[in-house]
């Protein structure tokens, strides 16, 4: 719980992190351009000026100043239009066309562009009702600037996913450790005992040869130690063989026959050829195993347990349904998450562990196929052939 509100708290304080770059951006930005943008327009009333200057020059005017003025621009877009709309010149703009007249045009639309923008200064001729406008369009910096605190955004957006991502990584693998730690020790734990349970047994059946008891005895003990063989086997890579897929589930179904009360009915639906697949037949009969258990407590110890196998196109097909009380829909995600359970008793890792066998080991497919409260539950198992 700890680990998981440490975690919460990081992902939190990351958005919020998130949030105050891409405003600060967003702001120191918008006040940037702005201020840009009113500087150009003061470059562009100083080049109209220049250009009427140049217009009304005479042989007694330095125009030396005006046409250094003129030839400084070389950023910033501009179409000189007259009062009746005719493109007069134009400077830093990328005109389209394969003849002059096709470039005037566009120089033209451009232009109308710009003065329907608002991006234009009149300068009116003296002593006349003539005058020019001065059309021109941002600068290719403010217009890099524009879109900067976007890209920005986006950046720090994926350094926030990255960042969860790898926190969420490491909280996996921290689980992962710490479930195959409690396996193996587990799996040590029993050892000791289940050998002397072993030990006992052998001495009973010499001394009792003919009793009828100390077989059944000798089954638990076996069982006992398939299961710390099974969570011995947690955490490292398994040996999968070709196995008959039919035995491990007939394994299960005689299993629980012994340990269910007969108000659970057990019902195979398998194809009448036998389907080998390459599985640890151990580990997998724990996951059907696992199935039936859970299906036999949301029955309520009555019911019927189906067991389906078929082959399809690429893939072996198990499914095991019961006609429990089924799962809520905002329970289906995490019912493989370890720790969920909706027992009164369990540490909810039954199926965590399922789903490692079937998905890490056997590079297989487990998921809940269908559930209906008060009908049942249906999980899927998806094998590669």
């Amino acid at each position: 719980m700890q680990w998981t509100d440490r975690i919460r708290q990081v992902k939190i304080l990351l958005v919020l992190v998130a949030v105050v770059i891409a405003v600060a951006s967003l702001v120191v930005s918008h006040f940037l351009v702005r201020d840009l943008a009113v500087e150009e327009r003061n470059r562009m009333e100083v080049w109209a000026e220049a250009m009427r200057t140049l217009n009304q020059a005479d042989e007694n005017t330095d125009l030396n100043l005006v046409l250094k003025v003129i030839d400084e621009n070389n950023t910033i877009p501009l179409v000189v239009m007259d009062s009746a709309g005719n493109v007069q010149t134009f400077r830093n703009v990328k005109l389209k066309g394969a003849t002059y007249d096709d470039s005037l045009a566009h120089a033209a639309r451009l232009g109308r562009q710009m003065f329907a923008s608002g991006h234009y200064i009149r300068i009116n001729q003296d002593d006349t009702q003539d005058y020019f406008d001065v059309c021109y369009d941002e600068s290719v910096m403010i217009k890099r600037l524009n879109v900067y605190p976007y890209v920005q955004l986006g950046v720090v957006m994926i350094f926030v996913v990255v960042a969860i991502f790898a926190l969420l990584t490491s909280k996996k693998a921290e689980q992962n450790k710490v479930w195959v730690g409690l396996s193996k020790e587990t799996a040590h734990q029993l050892g000791t005992p289940i050998s002397s349970l072993m030990a006992w047994t052998e001495m009973l059946r010499e001394t009792y040869p003919d009793d009828e008891l100390i077989p059944e005895m000798d089954k638990d003990v076996r069982r006992l130690q398939l299961i710390a063989e099974r969570f011995s086997k947690i955490g490292s890579l398994p040996e999968p063989k070709p196995s008959s897929l039919q035995e491990v589930m007939n394994h299960v179904v005689e299993y629980m026959d012994r340990r269910t009360s007969n108000k659970v009915v057990m019902v195979r639906q398998f194809p009448e050829h036998d389907i080998i697949a390459t599985v640890n037949a151990s580990l997998f009969e724990w996951v059907i195993e696992n199935l039936c258990k859970n299906a036999v407590d949301a029955m309520e110890g009555s019911g019927r347990i189906t067991l389906f196998m078929a082959e399809e196109p690429g893939r072996i097909v198990i499914e095991v349904s019961d006609t429990g009380k089924g799962i809520r829909k905002k329970d289906v995600g995490n019912v493989f998450k370890p720790g969920f359970t909706t027992k009164k008793r369990g540490w909810g890792l039954g199926l965590s562990l399922a789903k490692r066998i079937v998905e890490e080991y056997h590079h297989g497919r487990i998921f809940v196929k269908s559930s209906e409260l008060g009908k049942g539950t249906t999980f899927r198992i998806e094998l590669r052939k």
